[in-house]
C-alpha cells in the first residue's frame, strides 16, 4: 500500500492521483452510506448581546460561520453572503466569501466593529438580524472561479445551487432595547422530576396530580428531547471519542442509558429515534442480516422504555424510528409505531422489518401512519428535495395532515458533546416549517438536539414544552393525546413558557371565527429573563405561499379576511433565545354585516369575604357572554343576565384593585367597561411573624444554604437571599438548598433568610456572612490547536500543517511528526511559565499514531513527549510512543505537571523516524491547564 503522507511530500501530482484512486475505490458500504446521507450543512452563531467585558458603548462581536458537507468526496466551493438587517427590514451592512469546503467542517469568523462615527445614524438601538445565506456547489462547476472577485463568485454560486440553498437568521441586540409589555400571565405547573425539583431522589412513588396554579392555564408543562439516537443505530457514543455518527450498531450505549442520562439532567422525557435502515447493522444494505434480529431489536427499544417508565413515573422514555434518509428523502420522527418499517431485503429476499414501506414514497407512509394511529415530525426539513409527494418538497396530503404534528424548528449540532448546555451550533429551519404551513400542515414547533453521543439533553437549554391537562399522569398516552392537540411550544431556555390564544381558544386548535379575532401571547419565566420583541406570524393555510409577520405586539385585536388562517407567536428573550408557539388555526367566516360591539357597564360590592362583581351590557343584536377580569386576569364568564360573578376576597391581596367588564355578541364583536376600582380589606387576626435563622456551609463547588423557621401558627414558606438576591423559596422542612459557588463572585457574601405565615407575617434572620473561593483555571498554551500556524510553537520543517491527507481532530491545521519512510528527526515544542501558586496543572493532548509498520513487537519509530527546561536539558520522558501505537483515531493523553510549578519549562515533542517504513505521529489540541 502507497503512503499518502510520504507521497504528498514528494510530489503533490502524485499524492492527487493516489487520492482520486483510493477514493475511487471506496467500498460499497461507503458509497451507500454517501449516497443517504450526504447534505450540504451551514450555520450561525451570533452573540445576542456585546462582551459583558467590553467598555461602555462598545458593540463590537464576532460572528461564527459554520459549514460542513459530510462524506463529501469531490472539491466543492461554498458560498456565503451574511447581512444585517435593521428591525425595519432594511440591510445595511453585507459580508461575502467564497472557500473551498475540505472533508471536515470549516469555520469562519467575521468581526464586526460594532457602531461607529460612520454608521451610528443607521443603526439606532434595537434588535437586529443576522442572516446568513450559503450553498455548496461543486469547484468544477464555476468556471474561472479562482479569478473572480467574491462578491461575484458569492452571486453566481447562489444562483446555480438555489435550490439547496441554507438560509439561517438569529437576532442581535445593539444597544437598549425596549422591553415589550405583556399581558400578567402566571407560570403553569411543571413536571415533578425530582432533579429537576431539587426534591430527594429517593421518592418513587406515583406522581400526585397537579394543582392549578392561581391566574394560570389548566395544564402542566413537561419538558424535553424529541429526537436522539443510541446504539440501536448510529448514536449512543461515548464522550470522550465521539465526533460524528458512530458504525450503526456499535457504540456503547442504549436507551435506558439515554432515559436515565435525561432524567438525571432534569429532563421529563426523551425520545430514541433510530433509524430504520440501520437495524441491520448497517449504513447500507446488510445481505447477510437476519430480519429476526432486526424486528427484535425494535421490539426490545419498546419494551426497554416500558420498563423504565414503570419504574421512574416522573419520567417518559419514548422510543420510536427516524424513518428515512437526507438525500432526496428527508428524515421523520414516528412517535408511537409498535413495529419496525423498512424497504431493504438481505440476500435471501426476506424484508428486514416488519411491514415494507418503500424507500421516499411519503404519500404511501402517510396513508399507513393515518391508518394505524401513528403521528410523526418533520426532522430538521429543508425547503428543497425533501418530503416529496409528486416531486413537489413538502407536498401536502390529506393522510399527512392527519399523521404529521410537529415540524422542527432549531436543532443544535447532532455530534456536539457539550454537557454544559452551551453548544453554540445549532441551525433553525423556520422557513421549511412555514411552508409545510402553507402547504396546509396542522404542525406544532418543536426544538431538538438530535444527540449522537452520549449527552442526552445536555448540550443545550433548547427544549419541546408539552402541556398535558392538570390531574392527568405523564404517560405514554396522554403525551401522545398532547402531540395530536399540537399543544406544544418550542423554546431555547428551559425555564420558559409561550402560549398562544385566540379569543380563549388553545394554541393548537382549529375552530370556526367570525368578527374580532384577539391574539394574546402569554409568557413566563422563573429565572427572571424578560421579553425583548414579539412577533405574531400569519399564514393560509393550503395557499403555499409566505408567512409574513402581522404584528410586533404581545395582544394583537385583528378582523381576518374571510377564509382559512394560521398564526403563531415567536418570542426573544433578552438573553436573545427564542421561542415559538404553537399555530392556531381560524376558520374565518362573515358577521352577517354585524359589526357593532355591545355596550357594558360595570359595578362592584364588597371588601371582604364574598364580593360581587356585576355587569349590564346590551347589544344591537343580543349579547352572547360578558367576561369578569380583575386586574387583568379573567375570574369567570356569565352567558345569561342578570350578569355578575361572586369571588372570595381572600382569593385577592388587601389593597387597591381594578375591575373591568367585556361582553361579546354572536359576531365575536367586544364591547369593555370603563375600569372600576375597588378595594380588599380581609381581616387579619395572626400579627405574629415567624422566627427564622440562617446558615450556610461550603466555600467552593456545590454549597448549602440552610434556614430553621417556627411560627405560632404555622410557616408557609422560607425565602433565601445571597446579597439581596432571592435563591430559593422552600415550602417545606427542612429548608435548606444547594447552589453552585460558581454563581458567585470570589470574596464575602451575606446571606440572609425570609421566613412567611398564611397572614403574610414576615420573619427576616440576622445575616450571616460567608466567603466564596473558586478556583480559577488558566490556560497555558497558546494555538494549542495550531490553527494560527506555526505562532507560538518551534517546529521542524513542515511539522505545523493543514494538509489534508490527513485528517485534523478539530479545524484544519494540526502537528504532523515524521511519515516520510526514512531516517528522520522532527521536535515540536512551546515553553510556558507554570506559576508557583498553581494548585494543579494538567498536559492534555490528542495524539493519532498512522504507521504502514505490520510489526506488533517492535518499536520501530518512536514519538517521545518529554518536559525540558528553557536551555532544551530534558528534565523528564512522560510517555514514548511507537509504531506499536498505531490505529485509525485520535486519543485523549493526560499527564500531571504538578512538579514543575513555578519553573519555566518547554513541553517538548520529539518524533524520530527508522530508514524503511513511515510512521506518522498527530498531534492536535495540546493544553496545559493550571489552577
Amino acid at each position: 500500500m502507497v503512503h499518502l503522507k510520504n507521497i504528498r511530500r514528494k510530489s503533490g501530482a502524485i499524492g492527487l492521483f493516489a487520492l482520486s484512486a483510493l477514493t475511487f475505490t471506496a467500498s460499497s458500504t461507503v458509497y451507500a452510506a454517501i449516497s443517504d446521507h450526504h447534505e450540504f450543512e451551514a450555520s450561525l452563531h451570533v452573540p445576542y448581546r456585546a462582551a459583558a467585558s467590553a467598555r461602555v458603548g462598545d458593540e463590537s462581536r464576532t460572528f461564527t460561520l459554520d459549514f460542513s458537507f459530510p462524506l463529501n468526496q469531490k472539491e466543492h466551493t461554498v458560498a456565503w453572503k451574511l447581512e444585517l438587517v435593521t428591525p425595519g427590514g432594511r440591510v445595511v451592512q453585507t459580508w461575502n466569501g467564497a472557500e473551498k469546503l475540505p472533508n471536515q467542517a470549516l469555520v469562519k469568523q467575521i468581526f464586526w466593529a460594532g457602531r461607529t462615527a460612520a454608521n451610528a445614524s443607521a443603526l439606532p438601538d434595537g434588535v437586529y438580524q443576522l442572516r446568513l445565506t450559503a450553498a455548496a456547489v461543486e469547484t468544477r462547476e464555476i468556471p474561472n472561479a479562482a479569478r473572480k472577485p467574491a462578491p461575484q463568485l458569492v452571486n453566481e454560486v447562489l444562483l446555480h445551487n438555489k435550490a439547496e440553498v441554507t438560509e439561517q437568521s438569529w437576532p442581535m441586540q445593539i444597544g437598549a432595547a425596549s422591553q415589550v409589555a405583556m399581558p400578567a400571565f402566571a407560570p403553569m405547573n411543571t413536571g415533578k422530576n425530582p432533579r429537576k425539583m431539587s426534591a430527594p431522589p429517593a421518592a418513587k412513588t406515583a406522581m400526585a396530580p397537579a394543582v392549578p396554579a392561581t391566574n394560570s392555564l389548566p395544564y402542566t408543562v413537561y419538558y424535553g428531547n424529541l429526537h436522539s439516537q443510541t446504539n440501536h443505530s448510529d448514536g449512543g457514543g461515548n464522550l470522550s471519542s465521539c465526533t460524528g455518527a458512530q458504525n450503526p450498531q456499535s457504540a456503547a450505549f442504549g436507551p435506558t442509558d439515554a432515559y436515565q442520562y435525561a432524567l438525571n439532567r432534569g429532563l421529563d422525557f426523551l425520545m430514541t429515534s433510530e433509524h430504520n435502515h440501520m437495524y441491520d447493522g448497517s449504513d447500507a444494505t446488510n445481505a447477510s442480516a437476519d430480519p429476526v434480529t432486526a424486528k427484535n431489536l425494535y421490539q426490545s427499544g419498546l419494551t426497554a422504555a416500558s420498563s423504565f417508565n414503570s419504574s421512574h413515573p416522573n419520567f417518559l422514555g419514548i422510543y420510536g424510528m427516524e424513518w428515512g434518509v437526507i438525500n432526496n428523502g428527508g428524515h421523520m420522527n414516528i412517535f408511537n409505531a409498535n413495529e419496525l418499517l423498512g424497504w431493504e431485503y438481505n440476500s435471501s429476499n426476506q424484508l428486514i422489518a416488519d411491514t415494507l414501506t418503500t424507500k421516499g414514497d411519503y404519500a404511501a407512509l402517510y396513508t399507513l401512519m393515518r391508518q394505524r394511529g401513528w403521528i410523526g415530525q418533520f426532522n430538521h426539513p429543508a425547503t428543497t428535495g425533501q418530503f416529496q409527494v409528486n416531486a413537489v418538497p413538502l407536498a401536502y396530503t390529506a393522510d399527512g395532515d392527519q399523521a404529521m404534528v410537529a415540524c422542527e424548528v432549531l436543532n443544535t449540532s447532532a455530534f456536539s458533546t457539550n454537557t454544559t448546555e452551551t453548544e453554540t451550533g445549532r441551525s433553525s429551519y423556520e422557513s421549511a416549517c412555514n411552508k409545510a404551513l402553507e402547504a396546509g400542515y396542522h404542525v406544532a414547533f418543536t426544538t431538538n438536539q438530535d444527540n449522537h453521543c452520549a449527552n442526552w439533553g445536555a448540550s443545550y437549554t433548547n427544549r419541546n414544552g408539552v402541556l398535558i391537562p392538570n390531574g392527568l399522569p405523564l404517560n405514554n398516552a396522554n403525551f401522545i393525546a398532547a402531540l395530536k392537540a399540537r399543544r406544544v411550544f418550542a423554546t431555547m431556555d428551559k425555564n420558559s413558557q409561550l402560549v398562544l390564544t385566540a379569543n380563549g381558544h388553545m394554541m393548537g386548535e382549529r375552530f370556526s371565527n367570525s368578527g374580532a379575532l384577539t391574539l394574546t401571547t402569554n409568557f413566563a419565566n422563573s429565572a427572571g429573563r424578560t421579553v425583548s420583541t414579539v412577533q405574531i406570524f400569519e399564514g393560509v393555510p393550503g395557499r403555499n405561499g409566505t408567512v409574513t409577520q402581522l404584528s410586533n405586539t404581545a395582544v394583537t385585536t385583528i378582523t381576518p379576511a374571510s377564509g382559512e388562517h394560521f398564526y403563531y407567536a415567536k418570542v426573544t428573550q433578552d438573553d436573545g433565545n427564542i421561542l415559538w408557539s404553537a399555530p392556531i388555526w381560524v376558520s374565518q367566516g362573515t358577521s352577517a354585516g354585524d359589526t357593532t360591539a355591545p355596550t357594558v357597564t360595570a359595578t362592584e360590592t364588597g371588601t371582604s369575604g364574598t364580593i360581587t362583581l356585576n355587569a349590564t351590557a346590551s347589544d344591537n343584536v343580543g349579547v352572547s357572554k360578558v367576561e369578569f377580569y380583575v386586574d387583568s386576569v379573567l375570574k369567570g364568564t356569565a352567558t345569561t343576565a342578570p350578569y355578575s360573578l361572586a369571588i372570595n376576597s381572600t382569593t385577592l391581596a388587601n389593597g387597591a384593585h381594578s375591575y373591568v367588564a367585556k361582553a361579546y355578541d354572536a359576531a365575536n364583536n367586544v364591547g369593555s367597561s370603563s375600569a372600576v376600582s375597588f378595594s380588599i380589606n380581609n381581616p387579619v387576626s395572626d400579627t405574629t411573624a415567624p422566627t427564622v435563622s440562617a446558615s450556610e456551609s461550603g466555600t467552593s463547588g456545590t454549597i448549602t444554604l440552610s434556614a430553621t423557621a417556627s411560627d405560632n401558627v404555622g410557616v408557609s414558606k422560607v425565602e433565601l437571599y445571597v446579597d439581596g438576591t432571592l435563591k430559593s423559596t422552600l415550602t417545606s422542612a427542612p429548608y435548606s438548598t444547594t447552589l453552585n459557588s460558581t454563581t458567585l463572585a470570589n470574596g464575602s457574601h451575606t446571606l440572609v433568610a425570609k421566613a412567611y405565615d398564611a397572614a403574610n407575617n414576615i420573619g427576616t434572620s440576622s445575616s450571616v456572612a460567608f466567603s466564596i473561593n473558586n478556583t480559577v483555571s488558566k490556560q497555558l498554551i497558546l494555538n494549542g490547536g495550531f490553527e494560527s500556524g506555526s505562532t507560538s510553537w518551534t517546529a521542524t520543517s513542515g511539522v505545523i500543517s493543514n494538509d489534508t491527507t490527513q485528517a485534523s481532530r478539530a479545524g484544519t491545521y494540526k502537528a504532523w511528526l515524521n511519515g516520510y519512510g526514512a531516517a528522520h528527526v522532527d521536535s515540536l515544542y512551546q515553553q510556558i511559565a507554570i506559576p508557583s501558586t498553581s494548585t494543579s496543572t494538567t498536559l492534555n493532548f490528542w495524539l493519532k499514531v498512522v504507521s504502514d509498520e505490520t510489526t506488533t513487537t517492535q518499536a520501530y519509530d518512536t514519538l517521545a513527549v518529554q518536559i525540558r527546561n528553557s536551555s532544551g536539558t530534558v528534565l523528564s520522558t512522560l510517555a514514548t510512543y511507537s509504531n506499536l501505537n498505531k490505529g485509525t483515531t485520535y486519543i485523549s493523553k493526560s499527564f500531571d505537571l504538578s512538579a514543575y510549578k513555578g519553573q519555566t519549562i518547554r513541553i517538548y515533542f520529539l518524533g524520530t523516524e527508522g530508514s524503511v517504513t513511515a510512521t506518522s505521529f498527530l498531534i492536535d489540541d495540546v493544553s496545559v491547564v493550571t489552577q
